[in-house]
């Protein structure tokens, strides 16, 4: 059996990750301990993120001519890779928590919604809350200035009452 035969197989299941993907966040996992290393991986199944060990190489194969090519210069040494499709946070989120315990796992680059960036970049992006916390937070902006106003308009129905 040749090597290409063995590999595509491996390339293709990288490209099928990545197809439709929001982010990418590549890592470097040297020195987490088995406990943590599968503590992080519950930790990012939970958060619907996929999180596999790959060759660089079969990497580099799976991401030429796709808006995560950028991550190509990224690739040196043991390199775990984040997948996230839902969520464009989530992958860089729930890694920058993580290494925040585990000063081992270094954060290398992360590709999110076709905008490659460096770890201090991802960094940045990791302090993003969620999409449900954005679209809470929005809603309780809008819903303040009506709960006030409803309010005010009772106040004012219960003075006319004590008048009368």
């Amino acid at each position: 059996m040749a090597k290409v035969e063995v590999k595509k197989p491996i390339v293709d299941e990288i490209a099928e990750l990545l197809n439709g993907a929001a982010t990418a966040v590549v890592v470097d996992y040297r020195g987490l301990t088995v406990e943590q290393d599968t503590k992080l991986r519950k930790q990012l199944r939970e958060a619907g993120v996929v999180y596999k060990v790959y060759k660089n190489t079969m990497i580099n194969f799976a991401i030429k001519g796709t808006e995560f090519e950028g991550l190509a210069e990224y690739l040196e040494g043991p390199t775990a890779i984040a997948i996230c499709k839902e969520d464009a946070t989530a992958a860089a989120r729930e890694l920058a928590k993580f290494a925040k315990d585990a000063e081992a796992l270094e954060i290398k680059a992360g590709v999110v919604e076709g905008v490659c960036y460096d770890a201090a970049g991802i960094a940045q992006i990791a302090n993003i809350p969620s999409r449900e916390v954005l679209i809470s937070k929005l809603l309780g902006s809008m819903q303040s200035p009506i709960t006030n106003f409803a309010r005010v308009i009772k106040q004012i129905a219960e003075k006319n009452e004590e008048v009368a």
